[in-house]
């Protein structure tokens, strides 16, 4: 999936042992970068989203994107994703894929004037994701975010 070069998204993780823990992160990576393609792409209906979201998650996806086409302005820069876990349901059907970001070098930037919106780094540049992934239906490997929960200001992240 194809990112503009001034948009970097760096998953600084180990993959888990687990083949199915790792398949959920690394589709877990998918799901920001589909979320990320598609503020690049200005549409909410790009493929990526919907393949990588389902549920609560493509609901989640589709509200970052159009509140960004919607306030005019797009991403630049790098967004760390690390310190990520993972914890699986014992029924081998979902994995939750924790982590930290670091957006303090990441910025809007206008889409009229290409003006990048920089700000001082500070506390709300950290932010914590719980990602409930899903095993796809058809058993083809795929893993959806269902669910998303972010904790904004977070200082464990810092």
């Amino acid at each position: 999936m194809s990112l503009p070069k001034s948009m970097n998204l760096v998953f600084d993780w180990d993959r888990p042992k687990d083949k199915n823990e790792a398949a959920a992160m690394d589709d877990a990576a998918n799901f920001m970068r589909a979320i990320y393609r598609g503020v690049d792409k200005r549409t909410s209906k790009d493929a990526a989203v919907s393949a990588y979201s389902t549920g609560g998650g493509l609901h989640y996806a589709k509200v970052q994107i159009d509140d960004r086409i919607e306030g005019g302005w797009t991403a630049t820069g790098t967004r760390r994703h690390y310190q990520a876990t993972t914890r699986s349901a014992p029924n081998g059907k979902s994995v939750e894929v924790a982590f930290c970001v670091d957006s303090s070098k990441f910025y809007g930037k206008e889409v009229k004037t290409g003006k990048v919106l920089k700000s001082k780094p500070s506390i709300k540049d950290y932010d914590h994701f719980k990602i409930v992934m899903v095993k796809y239906p058809t058993g083809d490997g795929l893993w959806q975010a269902s669910k998303v929960f972010v904790e904004t200001k977070a200082k464990q992240c810092q």
